[in-house]
């Protein structure tokens, strides 16, 4: 078998599905608008929820053919693409200016529940039940946050998210986007699941590998575009808060949705390697952020923006190096 239809289909899925993921989230939050929903809790659940899409569909489509490291290995490597690749290189071009506030609320929180997913997944599986508790705390995270952000309205960062609203459309176009968006979504899942197995099979490395790089960067485009948009507007909260939401999407919804799908087993480097990497990145941008001054804000410059872009790139370096696909004599 030749790389040539796998690598189409990869292309495309990627494409299709960047593309169907701007749609699902144009119809579904005016089809909530068109309904009275509140536009800041259509900005907190509807958008926060289209833009991981994405990453939950390729995840189900994934443990529905009994690739659970796909799914595992995007999760994980989206969190870590996420700092890494995407805040790296935003900081890189727009230094981050991130009030402490954010720091000493959200991230302790992503923080806390990598932790947690690590713990359910410690005995080498990821059961239903796993699932069913990663699926619960999210359900009750998306709660506190609509609660939390409806008595805060005059927040920059809920105003910023309500700025962030796709234009007004008809509810008969809303729901038509809506429609396609979905069908779509789950096509180019399929398609970029098929590319990925088959990329996989022919350089004979695992799936979980083929997660971690080329799928989860892949699905992390999405949050390159919006964090780099959030920050030319200089919406720094905004541009660094999608990444910090993404991750606690992925940890528990991504790594969920396996779970509940396809409970198996899955390779041991998960644990091993690839949580300490990605607790690692999430430690290492809780110190780069935090203002050390009283009444300061941190700030993400271009030094560590090249840092964290050096390190992303040192690890996906090593996950090659480890399935032999490059040769260490090119290091």
């Amino acid at each position: 078998m030749t790389l040539l239809l796998p690598i189409v289909a990869l292309i495309l899925g990627f494409v299709l599905l960047i593309w169907s993921g701007d749609k699902f989230i144009f119809g579904a939050s005016n089809t909530a608008r068109s309904f009275g929903i509140s536009p800041l809790i259509v900005g907190v659940v509807i958008i926060g929820l289209g833009t991981s899409a994405p990453e939950m569909l390729v995840s189900a489509m994934a443990a529905i053919n009994g690739k659970t490291g796909i799914s595992i290995g995007n999760a994980i490597g989206s969190n870590i693409a996420n700092i890494g690749l995407v805040l790296g290189l935003t900081a890189l071009f727009y230094p981050l200016k991130i009030h402490n506030k954010l720091v000493k609320r959200e991230m302790p929180i992503l923080l806390a529940l990598i932790l947690l997913s690590y713990f359910l997944l410690w005995d080498g599986r990821l059961d239903f039940i796993d699932g069913v508790v990663l699926f619960s705390v999210l359900f009750a995270i998306f709660t506190y946050a609509v609660f939390a952000t409806k008595k805060s309205e005059d927040d920059p960062i809920s105003q910023e998210l309500i700025d962030e609203l796709p234009e007004k459309t008809t509810r008969k176009a809303a729901l038509k986007w809506l429609f396609i968006g979905i069908v779509v979504l789950i096509s180019s899942s399929h398609i970029l699941v098929w590319g990925a197995i088959a990329i996989a099979k022919f350089y004979q490395v695992s799936d979980l590998i083929i997660g971690l790089t080329i799928i989860a960067i892949g699905t992390s485009l999405p949050e390159l575009a919006a964090t780099i948009i959030a920050a030319r507007k200089k919406e720094f909260d905004l541009a660094i808060g999608n990444i910090v939401g993404s991750n606690i999407f992925n940890t528990l919804g991504v790594i969920g949705i396996s779970g509940l799908i396809y409970p198996s087993g899955f390779d041991p480097k998960v644990l091993t390697r690839d949580y300490p990497i990605m607790i690692g990145f999430s430690i290492v941008l809780m110190i780069f952020t935090i203002a050390w001054r009283k009444r300061k804000n941190g700030r993400l410059g271009r030094f560590k923006g090249a840092l964290l872009l050096i390190a992303y790139v040192a690890y996906s370096a090593w996950l090659f190096i480890e399935a032999q696909i490059i040769p260490t004599t090119m290091i």
